[in-house]
């Protein structure tokens, strides 16, 4: 941060406002901060719960006050340092999570201790233009994202959305799929199971730990931030979609099916009870979320239904000094441990095993 920027910011912020550090998982200023602006599920507390208790991490905020104590802006992010390197992301795990600023001068004052000049920081920006513009963080990747408007009757979504998904949803319903919502948390492991087998057998990739599953339970689901459903043949589970809520958006988090079932197109008629669901409960949108930029069916799939596609941008400052032999070491490892837990020879339990190891190293 060079002394003009600083400078700038000063002169533009209140005199009587003030930063704080504060923990924003229990922190009643940062839920008045997250209700009063553009926040999403990623802001909320019991998603930092979430990762807290699944991945042991320090997560911090930096607010802005006014003279009467009132957030007016801030960041949230987890401070890393394990055998990978030292960084500071914003926030690991999440789709996305825009600082919660109005100006760009509040974007600087509220990074200025948070970025520090020679360290590692990242963050994926959806909504917010100001990091796209810092000279201190440079575009290192993008992502597609998608969202639903559900400010129209589910009458008029229905006709808008492609005829190839309508088509889906009705052989579904013909072919007896059925779609409830899950109860217990013995559905939800079965939901992770099949999870587990998608990332592992069709992505080559490690699942995130089950205590991720059941955190999302206890945090959010159980307290009516959200709804899994799954879609059963008869007593045979063959796909589900774990959705969160948070204000007024339904969000699309983790998506999983039977390979071996897809011919009955489980996925078309879980979303399509989702949008029901969500319009039902009176919520202007559902989000997407996130689709690498190479996940060409994903992307296809979702555009099926979506009525605006946006960019997800990832940000980063990169560290001033050259990684070390041992880091470069530990961050070729971690492909190459993948690879080998999700061989096609290995057990599932192992697999999961591994993903409870090494998952949190994956930010």
């Amino acid at each position: 941060m060079s002394a003009a920027d600083n400078a700038v910011a000063s002169a533009t912020i209140a005199h009587d406002a003030r930063l704080v550090t504060i923990d924003p998982t229990t922190d009643e200023r940062w839920e008045l901060l997250t209700t009063g602006t553009r926040a999403d599920i990623f802001h909320s507390a019991g998603w930092l719960r979430v990762l807290r208790d699944t991945y042991d991490l320090a997560i911090e905020a930096r607010i802005l006050v006014d003279g009467t104590g009132t957030p007016v802006a801030g960041i949230v992010y987890a401070q890393i340092v394990d055998i990978m390197d030292r960084r500071t992301v914003s926030l690991p795990f999440s789709d996305f999570c825009d600082p919660l600023v109005s100006t760009r001068d509040e974007w600087i004052a509220i990074t200025a201790d948070v970025i520090a000049e020679g360290e590692r920081f990242h963050t994926k920006c959806l909504h917010s233009e100001f990091p796209s513009c810092d000279a201190r963080l440079v575009e290192t990747g993008w992502a597609y994202w998608h969202s639903v408007d559900l400010q129209r009757s589910t009458d008029e979504i229905w006709a808008a959305i492609d005829p190839s998904a309508r088509r889906s949803v009705r052989k579904a319903q013909k072919t007896g799929v059925t779609v409830r919502a899950a109860e217990t948390l013995d559905d939800v492991r079965a939901f992770f199971e099949l999870h587990l087998r998608v990332r592992k057998v069709k992505y080559g990739l490690l699942a995130q730990p089950w205590r991720f599953f059941e955190n999302i339970w206890h945090h959010l689901l159980s307290a009516g931030a959200g709804r899994l459903l799954l879609a059963e043949v008869g007593d045979e589970l063959v796909g589900g979609v774990l959705f969160l809520e948070w204000n007024d958006t339904f969000y699309y988090k983790f998506n999983a099916s039977d390979a071996g079932q897809l011919g009955v197109r489980p996925n078309d008629l879980l979303i399509w009870e989702g949008i029901c669901l969500a319009s039902s409960r009176a919520l202007r949108t559902l989000d997407f979320g996130t689709s690498d930029w190479e996940q060409e069916g994903l992307v296809r799939f979702k555009r099926k239904y979506a009525s605006d596609e946006k960019v997800i941008r990832s940000l980063q400052q990169m560290p001033t000094s050259a990684p070390t032999d041992r880091e470069k070491q530990m961050r070729s490892l971690l492909p190459d441990l993948t690879r080998l837990f999700t061989g096609d020879d290995i057990p599932d339990d192992v697999t999961e095993q591994a993903g409870d190891t090494l998952y949190r190293y994956f930010t």
